[in-house]
């Protein structure tokens, strides 16, 4: 039993790098998703099959929800702000699956997903905008409020690590707290609670980096 909820669960060790179970779950998740995309899309055509409909559904629906947030073409920012919430959806729900832990319940797992956030924050907003124009951003509306702007960056990424780490752990904690209160059965009403609980999360998630990207990016259309 871990003796913390943010110590690492260690699964074994290749040389001298340890490996978790919050690894090998985002691996395996990954390896499901890109075998999911493979058979679906592999013989896409005009007519498409059972797969190739519910992944083009997918697709349109969450380009029609970024294209809500960005108020211009969503398409150059869909791969990687739909990876991400197809990620998260299968992340969160894995708890699920008798003998698997969301990921997303270890701090390392939300802090990289935030860590990807805002770099590619940074990235859109300087290929739309410019360096020297993307930068000016942070000196406004007053440039004495600079280190505020900057220190922003960092604590809107730091909580938005924590939100999704909170809920999906917090959730664990409780439902192992009833199975060893009450038994097997009586938890499967938060389980369900768990899995509205693993999309919202996913959902919020995304939607928030999609704000930030849209903030940064600004008035420009980029290419």
């Amino acid at each position: 039993m871990e003796s913390s909820p943010l110590a690492p669960d260690i699964l074994f060790t290749l040389g001298w790098l340890p490996i978790s179970r919050a690894v090998v779950t985002t691996w395996a998740i990954m390896a499901l998703l890109t075998a999911v995309s493979w058979l679906g899309l592999r013989h896409a055509g005009a007519e498409a099959g059972g797969v190739q409909s519910v992944l083009e559904i997918v697709v349109e629906t969450t380009a029609k929800q970024l294209e809500e947030v960005f108020d211009r073409d969503p398409w150059p920012y869909l791969p990687l702000l739909g990876s991400l919430f197809l990620f998260l959806i299968f992340a969160n729900l894995s708890a699920v699956v008798p003998g698997m832990k969301p990921p997303t319940g270890h701090i390392e797992t939300p802090a990289a997903l935030a860590g990807i956030v805002f770099l590619s924050v940074h990235f859109f907003g300087i290929r739309a905008r410019g360096v020297a124009n993307y930068a000016s951003r942070y000196l406004k509306p007053n440039p004495l409020l600079l280190p505020l702007n900057v220190l922003a960056e960092f604590t809107r990424t730091f909580s938005l690590m924590v939100r999704l780490f909170g809920n999906i752990m917090s959730h664990e904690f409780v439902i192992a707290i009833v199975v060893f209160l009450a038994g097997l059965f009586l938890p499967i009403p938060f389980m369900l609670l768990g899995v509205l609980i693993g999309i919202i999360q996913a959902y919020i998630f995304t939607v928030l980096a999609a704000v930030f990207i849209a903030a940064a990016v600004g008035g420009v259309e980029s290419d």
